[in-house]
């Protein structure tokens, strides 16, 4: 099946999904403007926030079909729409999916990482399609038109912590609403991941009790997103104890992990011991 023969699809809804009443309430303005007026909405926050589940479940709300395309995959101008292969010793021009999302009408259109490409100008033909007038002119394909209320989301991650990304060119973003998520509070969180990963009401309170701990510890460094607090109960829904669940969850060494246990210790009263048990693999 090639790009364009994909099937545009209508995300399923996420009942454990949580945002503000706040940016919900923006997001539906935003909505309803769209069906008037060209809306480009960026999202940013922290790593493992939820920005690519808010713009999934945006979609899904509204019953929208959606197309995500990763930005940090493209290395030149135009490679969005289409690009020049070769087959049978002839060349001919292979149209991606692209073209065909912001031809369909009320589509969601996610840039996913939109501060990752590999060259600036990479980022060239957006300009055009995100302006008022929505439409680009690619020799292959003609005049490229962005149908009625579609809506372009993009997706970043901010800092100097996160490799790979620049600051977006202040005129692309511009072009931009901004919706910026944070982490959830404690009991949200708590809820989503008895809802999402299965464990009862005593695992999600301790675990929830040893990142409050790993959080607020600065000294350490360490941040826990709500991805690996999902990937922590997650393992815990599996007979996973709370220890072995950060032990394969999150990326520090285990001097630095045994650290952290013990100030969840101290302040928390939580603590399991390694057993440092060995065994054939496949026995």
């Amino acid at each position: 099946m090639s790009d364009g023969d994909k099937q545009l699809k209508v995300p399923l809804p996420d009942a454990s999904f949580y945002a503000r009443q706040e940016d919900m309430s923006n997001l539906d303005r935003l909505e309803k403007l769209s069906h008037d007026h060209p809306v480009n909405i960026l999202v940013t926050g922290g790593q493992g926030c939820g920005k690519s589940s808010l713009v999934r479940q945006f979609a899904a709300f509204y019953g929208r079909p959606m197309a995500t395309f990763q930005v940090g995959l493209l290395v030149e101008s135009g490679q969005l729409f289409g690009q020049q292969r070769l087959k049978n010793g002839d060349t001919y021009y292979h149209s991606f999916l692209f073209p065909r999302a912001i031809r369909t009408a009320g589509c969601v259109v996610h840039l996913e990482e939109i501060n990752r490409s590999e060259t600036p100008h990479a980022l060239n033909e957006l300009f055009s399609v995100l302006s008022e007038d929505r439409n680009i002119w690619i020799d292959e394909l003609g005049l490229v038109e962005t149908a009625p209320q579609v809506i372009f989301f993009a997706t970043m991650n901010e800092g100097e912590e996160f490799s790979g990304t620049d600051r977006l060119d202040a005129a692309l973003r511009d072009r931009f609403y901004r919706v910026h998520l944070d982490g959830l509070p404690a009991v949200v969180e708590r809820k989503v991941l008895i809802q999402k990963a299965g464990i009862d009401e005593d695992a999600a309170g301790r675990l929830m009790r040893v990142i409050s701990v790993l959080r607020n510890n600065k000294q350490m460094g360490i941040k826990v997103s709500i991805r690996h607090s999902l990937m922590m109960a997650k393992l815990m829904a599996q007979s996973a104890s709370l220890r072995e669940a950060l032990i394969y969850s999150l990326q520090v060494s285990k001097d630095t992990l045994e650290s952290l246990l013990l100030t969840a210790h101290v302040e928390t009263g939580e603590w399991e011991t390694d057993s440092n048990g060995y065994r054939p693999y496949l026995a």
